[in-house]
C-alpha cells in the first residue's frame, strides 16, 4: 500500500543529502542485561536485501509498542558518526559501541541529526520513507551499556537519530544509499526539534509551527499542541 508522498522540490544543497548503509539489522527480543525486561535493541546485521513494509522491517521485533514500533515509527535510522563522540565520551562501556548498537535498523554513514529534518522523503533501495519524529532514548541505553548518564547524555547532544514511516514498501540492503527525494522549505531538522521541544523558555510559535510540521508522528503533534494550547492559557499567569 503506497502513501502520497508531499510534493515538494529538493534544493541544490538538499540534493547532496546522501548516506551510505553501513548496516541493515533486525531480530527478536532478549532480556537485558539483569533487569528481567525484554527488548528488542540487540538486533543482528542482515544480509542479503530485506523487505521493508508499512510496520517495519521483516523479522524484526518490538518488545514495548507504546514507545517503538507502529507506522509512524516503523525504521530507526542512526548514523555511525555519533558512535565515534560516544567511544571518547564513554571509554569503556559494557558493550562496545558501533553499527546497530542502538537498535536501530539502518545504521548510516552521513546525515547525523542537524542535517535531516522532519517531513524528508527518502529513497533507499527499492523503499521511500518519510522521517516522523526522532527516537525518545530511554533507560534501556544506559541498562545495556552500564552507562547511566548515557540516554541524558544523547538527548542533550542531539544524536538521538530518527524514525521514519514507510511511503513505499521495498526492500534494502547493506551498501544501499539513502538520498533525499523531497524537503519542505521550512523543515526543521531533528536536532533543532529537540533545541525547541527542551528549551527552559519554550518559545510557543515556534512550538506551534513544529507541531504543524508536515510529516511529523501524530503523537508528537497531539503532544505538541497540548503543550502550546497549556502555554497559551498561562502566558499571562504571574
Amino acid at each position: 500500500m503506497k502513501q502520497e508522498i508531499p510534493k515538494k522540490s529538493v534544493g541544490v544543497a538538499a540534493q547532496s543529502c546522501r548516506a551510505s548503509v553501513l548496516g541493515v539489522f533486525a531480530g527478536g527480543l532478549t532480556v537485558i542485561g539483569e533487569t528481567g525486561h525484554l527488548t528488542g535493541m540487540c538486533k543482528r546485521r542482515q544480509v542479503g536485501a530485506v523487505a521493508v513494509g508499512i510496520e517495519g522491517l521483516a523479522g524484526d521485533q518490538i518488545a514495548d509498542l507504546r514507545f517503538h514500533g507502529g507506522p509512524d515509527k516503523a525504521v530507526h535510522l542512526y548514523a555511525v558518526e555519533h558512535y565515534a563522540q560516544l567511544c571518547e565520551t564513554f571509554p569503556a562501556p559494557d558493550e562496545a559501541f558501533g553499527c546497530g548498537s542502538f537498535g536501530e535498523n539502518l545504521s548510516l554513514q552521513g546525515l547525523p541529526d542537524d542535517e535531516v529534518c522532519i517531513g524528508d522523503v527518502y529513497t533507499v533501495g527499492s523503499v521511500v520513507l518519510q522521517l516522523s519524529q526522532p527516537r525518545s532514548p530511554c533507560w534501556k541505553l544506559n541498562a545495556r551499556f552500564g552507562v547511566p548518564t548515557l540516554s541524558r547524555y544523547i538527548q542533550d547532544e542531539r544524536m538521538t537519530g530518527w524514525y521514519a514511516r514507510v511511503m513505499e514498501p521495498g526492500v534494502v540492503a547493506e551498501g544501499d544509499v539513502l538520498a533525499l527525494a523531497e524537503r519542505q522549505s521550512d523543515a526543521c531538522t531533528v536536532a533543532e526539534f529537540w533545541d525547541r521541544v527542551l528549551g527552559r523558555e519554550p518559545d510557543v510559535d515556534a512550538l506551534q509551527a513544529l507541531a504543524e510540521s508536515a510529516g511529523l508522528a501524530v503523537d508528537w503533534r497531539r503532544r505538541l499542541m497540548q503543550r502550546v494550547q497549556w502555554l497559551r492559557e498561562h502566558a499571562s499567569c504571574p
